[in-house]
């Protein structure tokens, strides 16, 4: 039986030492993060130091703030036997191959028999750093490859050496895979492994098209980006997020690394990159890269001057009539497109997977291996040879041996087969929603809406769905998706057209239905459960709130955001809210019931959405006993055997609360206090603080004198007698129109 790590080591607290260190906390295991001793000073300065400031980096390294608790500092003179402890030590030290092997060198002599040991090196061969150390030692070593940041970048390279125990190797893949959520794929010990060596190719290509085929910096980065299925940073905008010395060290070395390789003069740094970095323009670390931003215009820099111009405007036309095709044909058609953007599509492409092919089995042994480090390490939709069947694997050929361009000979044949999709077919569906059964007795509602919003046609059919799921021998009900996000909330489109056109009785109707829907859920006789990722906004979060049991990505992030367009929760996200602070609350006295009170109060009327799922239990959105997954991927396959589990135990759906201890106007003194403090520390504009005092209004029961018990329905009636007026605001539309326009709240 392969044994989980509980506790691990993390050696060095540079920014990816405490990244990695980070994540494994997440994961829940007990961390020791150490790093040298400070010579002046207390002896953890040093390492604290670096602690705070991985702290602050952004977007947030920890699930939560007291998920950092797990993180024992310390440093190498007084705390080194801590590592006689641990089930595994990763070593993130200082790029330096003596340093690294004097540091295995007393790790062998205080660690126990069975611990492993990893490197996170990128740059130096992995066998070298275990050079001299015992065989039992070496059979126990390997490279962990995290790619940074390493919380919300999927890939982790593992990098065994020829001495390297296969139990180990095994081990550590399934550690990474079930425990750390990551993509694990298995590399070669070369020089940069498998997703920085093509990964830095193909960067290097984009740079080489400017500086030598008169292609601009937003040109390329429009043809490298979301128009071909990768990041929207694309090629630049990644390079100065990266950093223009690091680019230019890690080309250098691959350079002199890879004497044999047949594309190695890409790797030459062209000379403008040196010039830029001489004079500190590093990227957005020293405030200028390839793009500076002066005031709010965004400038790029000029080859020959060094100057910081405007964009001018983009020579590619022909891109305009393929655009919003679905991503295959996009990338079909541009190969096939005369013209700037399919010149530098084509030349670029087959120079890539000519590359990726030659590749092999230097760095991988298969086209699987490589195309999951690109998908996972650099966010590509698909990889090289997902690619290349994409455009058809004879063109490619045939376009490659026109280009004088030398094919491996083990490529013979697609590297894919083509087999006919497996998924169930619906047994209920709409334009914008279907009900598929995916085995067992169990079935998967899914929506198909734009952004997987709840529009009308979704919410009509769950109607339809709850009907079926009640009338047959089904024995319970996943609602979920496929999708990066559960759900943007509601239809703002559909709710401002019927908003402008005064159908408020309309919107009133769809109001009480919407809450009937979510009652009906929460209270279904058979087991319900909501399998969620990514965003879950405003009506989303509600229907969520709804369901009796909820499996969740870690990485989902959920919250009540109807502030941000001039509302206020309607569908019954107030009523449980405040239930959920009663609940929590030791006694029903005010006092105890108060902070609790105050912090659902101000999570809703700041729009704030969780960073993670454990943060959304902490804020009150996910119920206690949700199953959290750090590998979001198995969402859909835990709800369904969470289905199977409740209806084999006998499920009963939770009662009915009917007694919800509300503050009345003393409580809602209190929560109005708090509005007006956050709109004179001007944190909230005066509209803002409108809207809060309506949410206070609903939250505290309303006109009622004093503390008192009361339903479900009451709290729902009052959040249905607020929604409505708040949405013939002007205001209110203005922010609506504004969100729909921008994807941003406008704060009027």
């Amino acid at each position: 039986m392969l044994k989980p790590f509980r506790t691990v080591a993390v050696l060095g607290a540079g920014v990816m030492g405490s990244q990695i260190a980070a994540h494994l906390a997440n994961a829940g295991l007990t961390v020791h993060l150490l790093d040298v001793a400070a010579t002046t000073g207390r002896k953890n300065d040093l390492v604290e130091t670096a602690f705070k400031k991985a702290l602050k980096l952004s977007p947030p390294i920890f699930f939560t703030e007291k998920t950092a608790r797990r993180v024992t500092l310390g440093n190498f003179d007084e705390h080194f036997d801590r590592l006689s402890g641990v089930d595994w030590v990763i070593e993130a030290v200082v790029e330096n191959l003596q340093i690294k092997q004097q540091l295995m060198q007393r790790l062998e002599a205080i660690i126990q028999p069975e611990t492993i040991v990893s490197t996170n090196t990128s740059g130096l061969p992995i066998h070298l750093v275990a050079q001299g150390r015992s065989d039992s030692f070496r059979q126990r070593f390997l490279g962990t490859h995290f790619f940074n940041p390493p919380r919300y970048l999927k890939l982790l390279e593992l990098i065994p050496t020829q001495d390297t125990d296969p139990d180990v190797l095994n081990r550590m893949k399934w550690f990474g895979e079930l425990y750390l959520g990551k993509g694990v794929v298995i590399a070669k010990d070369t020089p940069n492994f498998i997703a920085n060596r093509i990964g830095m190719f193909v960067t290097l290509l984009g740079i080489k098209a400017w500086t030598e085929q008169g292609y601009s910096i937003e040109e390329i980065d429009t043809l490298t980006g979301t128009l071909i299925g990768r990041p929207k940073s694309a090629t630049f905008r990644t390079v100065d997020l990266v950093g223009l010395d690091t680019l230019m060290y890690v080309a250098d070395h691959l350079y002199q690394a890879a004497p044999e390789d047949e594309h190695r003069d890409v790797f030459r740094v062209p000379d403008v990159l040196r010039k830029m970095v001489a004079t500190g323009t590093l990227g957005a670390k020293s405030g200028q890269g390839f793009y500076k931003k002066q005031k709010s215009q965004i400038l790029s820099v000029n080859p020959k001057t060094f100057a910081y111009e405007p964009a001018q405007p983009l020579d590619l036309e022909e891109i305009k009539q393929f655009e919003t095709l679905p991503l295959r044909e996009r990338i079909q058609s541009l190969y096939q497109v005369p013209g700037r953007a399919g010149d530098f599509f084509r030349q670029t492409t087959l120079a890539m997977l000519n590359y990726s092919a030659h590749r092999i089995p230097e760095i991988a042994d298969n086209p699987q291996d490589i195309d999951r480090a690109m998908r996972w390490g650099f966010g590509w939709e698909i990889g090289p040879f997902e690619l290349w069947n994409a455009l058809g694997f004879e063109t490619v050929l045939a376009d490659m041996k026109a280009a004088n361009m030398t094919v491996p000979e083990w490529v013979q044949k697609p590297f894919y087969e083509t087999t006919p999709a497996t998924s169930k077919q619906p047994i209920w569906q709409n334009s914008e929603a279907a009900l598929l059964d995916v085995g067992d007795g169990v079935l998967l509602y899914e929506f198909r809406s734009k952004g997987n919003t709840l529009s009308n046609k979704v919410l009509e059919g769950f109607a339809s769905v709850l009907e079926i799921l009640e009338t047959r021998d089904y024995k319970g009900l996943v609602i979920g998706n496929d999708s990066a996000h559960f759900s943007g909330g509601a239809n703002l489109a559909e709710m401002a057209m019927m908003a402008q056109t005064g159908n408020f009785d309309a919107i009133a109707t769809l109001i009480v239905e919407f809450q009937s829907l979510l009652q009906r859920i929460r209270y279904f006789p058979k087991p319900i459960v909501a399998a969620i990722q990514g965003r879950v906004l405003g009506g989303g979060c509600e229907l969520v709130m709804a369901c009796p049991q909820v499996v969740a990505a870690a990485e989902t992030y959920i919250g009540l955001v109807e502030v941000g367009v001039g509302l206020i929760p309607g569908a019954g996200g107030i009523m449980r809210m405040v239930s959920r602070a009663a609940e929590r609350a030791a006694t029903d006295s005010t006092s105890h019931i108060q902070p609790f009170l105050r912090t659902a109060f101000e999570t809703i009327a700041t729009a704030k959405v969780s960073t993670s799922a454990y943060e959304a239990k902490e804020l009150g959105f996910l119920p206690c006993d949700t199953r959290i997954l750090m590998s979001g991927e198995r969402r859909l396959e835990i709800a369904k055997a969470e289905v199977l589990h409740l209806d084999q135990i006998g499920y009963v759906p939770p009662p009915k609360n009917d007694s919800i201890m509300v503050l009345g106007r003393p409580g809602r003194a209190v929560l109005e206090q708090i509005a007006y403090v956050f709109q004179q520390c001007g944190f909230a504009s005066e509209y803002d603080r409108y809207l809060a005092t309506r949410l206070a209004y609903v939250m505290t029961g309303g006109e009622l004198s004093a503390p008192a018990l009361v339903s479900e329905d009451y709290l729902l009636q009052l959040e249905r007698e607020s929604f409505l007026p708040l949405l013939s605001q002007p205001k209110t539309q203005d922010r609506i129109v504004h969100m729909l326009k921008t994807k941003k709240p406008l704060r009027n």
